[in-house]
């Protein structure tokens, strides 16, 4: 694409606006994330990237229109590449995000306001060195009396991706190595709430990609991404498939749209603790795991069902390893401050989006309680129908329940997590009851004896994804969900034995 002048750029800048009708400004973090940085050893006077705006370049283009005829290009040129030159663009991929994931992590904490700047650098380092690759696609042979049977992984060509703002530079990294490592070209539409770092990740990745001696374009994204910009992607004939990673709305959006959907949505996690678990690391796992970004992972736990002989103990652990249990008055002001209205016993409420994100610290100061920033998770004690154990907030707010067995606990663990078939843990050294809850729970991940981010491989084996598509039935996507299965049939010859 030929370099547009400073007026071009002006010119196409206040089109979009106008076309917007103005826009609310991005949410700013009013949480430093200094100390985080400190305890990391990481440098918090490195620079947050420039806001890219409406500058285009590097796959950031005007329209849907235009991000399609390049991705187009793009693809065609991957395809007529060798399946080597693929490797030496993901290995490039992962070396530029391995590089710039700090700045990245950096630049989507304070646009975003949400998480925690330690846990997002971890994220995209996760993303960067554990999304599968090329190394996935292993092509599958049958041999028999009437000949060979040779079947690969194809790509689809240009996919559509719809990207959310609790897990914006990871998500867009991660889907980017699968996609391009199963041949296609991707055309991201981004959350309006994380543009700016969804943009810089975008052109770093496209640096990274040509490089290596790989296409322009092969990675592009609409300058401001609105839902206008995303319906007409949904549909948009020059799309082959669709990925969404979101929330309920967006998820049935891509369903209905006529189009091949895999899409991610969102989840309410349950873990269950019986008599027979090690409670001390049980509660170590559940503070790591409820607290990791400040809960706006979709497979951070968000409730648990405890067996009421060991609640105690569990609780009183957890409160050991920083939680902060609420008592009855401060869980009347908290729920205020959590749901825009209180819902009635058993339902989903409406959350203060103010919170979704935010510190356990910030959160328990809007009830008069003083915590640091070090502080992880608020738990709080309550019976089984209160509406915290049925919503998922994306905040760092944990209800326990004091149930009388193992058996209440995984059928309330199973209600509570809405059939969305995410994710789900259970601690125990029962091996009957763990069989029990994994055939009964029937999610996309299940974890055992650990924090549920141990099944996207951080501190457990196995590659990772941060587009966990359960609705449509993909679970951990990676390479080969973004491909097509090609059968390539030779008759009667071929069989060397």
């Amino acid at each position: 694409m030929s370099p547009l002048s400073e007026a071009q750029v002006e010119r196409i800048a206040r089109e979009l606006a106008g076309r917007m009708g103005g826009s609310a400004p991005l949410a700013r973090s009013r949480t430093s994330p200094a100390g985080y940085v400190a305890r990391m050893a990481l440098t918090p006077q490195a620079p947050v990237p420039e806001p890219v705006g409406a500058r285009l370049g590097d796959g950031v283009f005007a329209t849907v229109d235009d991000c399609i005829e390049a991705a187009t290009i793009a693809f065609a040129n991957l395809s007529a590449a060798t399946l080597e030159k693929r490797r030496e663009i993901i290995a490039a991929v992962r070396a530029a995000m391995r590089e710039h994931g700090e700045e990245l992590a950096r630049h989507a904490h304070t646009e975003t306001g949400l998480g925690r700047f330690e846990h997002k650098v971890l994220k995209n380092r996760l993303v960067a060195e554990k999304t599968p690759g090329p190394e996935d696609l292993v092509p599958e042979t049958v041999t028999g009396d009437h000949g060979l049977t040779l079947t690969e992984w194809a790509p689809f060509g240009v996919i559509g991706a719809i990207t959310p703002t609790t897990n914006p530079t990871s998500t867009i990294i991660c889907n980017t190595i699968g996609m391009v490592s199963a041949g296609n070209s991707v055309v991201f539409n981004v959350h309006p709430g994380a543009t700016e770092c969804s943009m810089a990740t975008i052109r770093l990745l496209n640096r990274a990609i040509t490089g290596a001696g790989g296409p322009q374009n092969l990675i592009t994204a609409v300058a401001r991404p609105t839902i206008g910009s995303a319906t007409e992607l949904m549909h948009h004939g020059g799309i082959n498939l669709l990925v969404v990673t979101g929330g309920p709305g967006v998820v049935k959006a891509a369903m209905q749209s006529g189009k091949r959907s895999v899409s991610a949505g969102p989840g309410n996690p349950p873990a269950v603790v019986d008599a027979t678990a090690d409670i001390a690391k049980a509660a170590r796992d559940l503070v790591h795991g409820a607290g990791f970004d400040n809960n706006i992972i979709c497979v951070d736990e968000k409730e648990v069902f405890v067996v009421a002989e060991v609640a105690d103990g569990l609780i009183k652990e957890m409160r050991r390893c920083g939680a902060y249990l609420v008592d009855q008055a401060e869980l009347r002001r908290l729920e205020k401050e959590v749901f825009v209205e209180m819902p009635p016993p058993r339902t989903h409420g409406a959350v203060n989006k103010d919170l979704v994100g935010k510190n356990a610290g910030e959160i328990l100061g809007r009830i008069g309680v003083r915590q640091g920033p070090e502080c992880p998770l608020v738990i709080a004690d309550v019976p089984e129908d209160h509406p915290l154990v049925w919503s998922e907030q994306l905040m760092p707010v944990l209800p326990i329940v004091r149930v009388p067995d193992v058996d209440r606990a995984i059928e309330l663990a199973r209600e509570a997590e809405h059939g969305f078939g995410h994710s789900a843990s259970m601690h125990s050294r029962d091996i009957d009851a763990l069989s029990r809850m994994a055939r009964v729970i029937n999610t996309s991940i299940f974890v055992k004896n650990g924090p549920i981010v141990a099944g996207l491989g951080a501190g457990g084996e196995g590659p990772t994804s941060f587009t966990i598509a359960s609705p449509t039935g993909e679970g951990l996507t990676g390479p080969r969900s973004f491909s097509r299965r090609r059968r390539c049939v030779m008759v009667d010859h071929f069989r060397i034995v």
